[in-house]
């Protein structure tokens, strides 16, 4: 599919000002915007995108901007990362301090206390669909590929949910385990070259 052409600063600025105004609930829902800009403006596939999103994990600091700043360079260099940073974390900047101090004086109200209470269930239902939307394409690639190819990716989810229910939450842990199993996964069996890139690569 062919890109669009390169969008100008202030675009990139203005789009991510909106995901910074727009970031309420945590990570989730700020990874869920920042993931349908990007898609729906064809800026990334969704390959692509997760490929950004596994490198933003495997270096320390803040994942998400580690991802903003990642997507702004890609877009248009420095000047573009500094971009989509600063669209990032000038309102949400702006937006802690305000709610912080709003907060304090609301914190006791009996509604205040029941929305509270409703953040955390809509942002694990939010995390789950976000996960299921990122594996679509990962999982329609590896049942084209075959069964052999199949069976390996259910195998990954399958040890990834296995961490989550043991609670293993150390990320040198995880990391070690995810880099052992890919190295393990791609040895044995080898990545297929799908019919559609053949025929691109001629």
């Amino acid at each position: 599919m062919a890109r669009p052409l390169n969008p100008t600063l202030w675009e990139i600025f203005s789009i991510w000002f909106g995901i910074g105004i727009q970031s309420f609930g945590g990570g989730s829902s700020t990874f869920y915007l920042v993931h349908q800009a990007c898609i729906e403006r064809g800026w990334l596939s969704e390959e692509e995108f997760i490929r950004a999103w596994a490198l933003s994990q495997i270096s320390p600091g803040i994942n998400l901007i580690k991802l903003t700043v990642l997507i702004g360079y890609r877009l248009r260099g420095w000047a573009g990362l500094a971009s989509a940073a600063a669209g990032l974390l000038l309102p949400s900047a702006g937006a802690t301090v305000l709610m912080t101090a709003g907060f304090a004086l609301i914190r006791r109200q009996p509604v205040v206390q029941a929305a509270m209470r409703g953040i955390l269930p809509a942002t694990i239902g939010l995390s789950l669909a976000m996960a299921y939307q990122m594996a679509q394409p990962l999982l329609a690639r590896a049942y084209r590929e075959g069964a052999v190819r199949l069976s390996g990716q259910v195998l990954i989810l399958a040890g990834a949910g296995a961490l989550l229910v043991l609670d293993v939450t150390s990320p040198v842990v995880v990391l070690l385990l995810a880099g052992a199993a890919a190295v393990l996964f791609l040895w044995v069996i080898p990545p297929a070259r799908l019919p559609a890139e053949s025929e691109t690569a001629r």
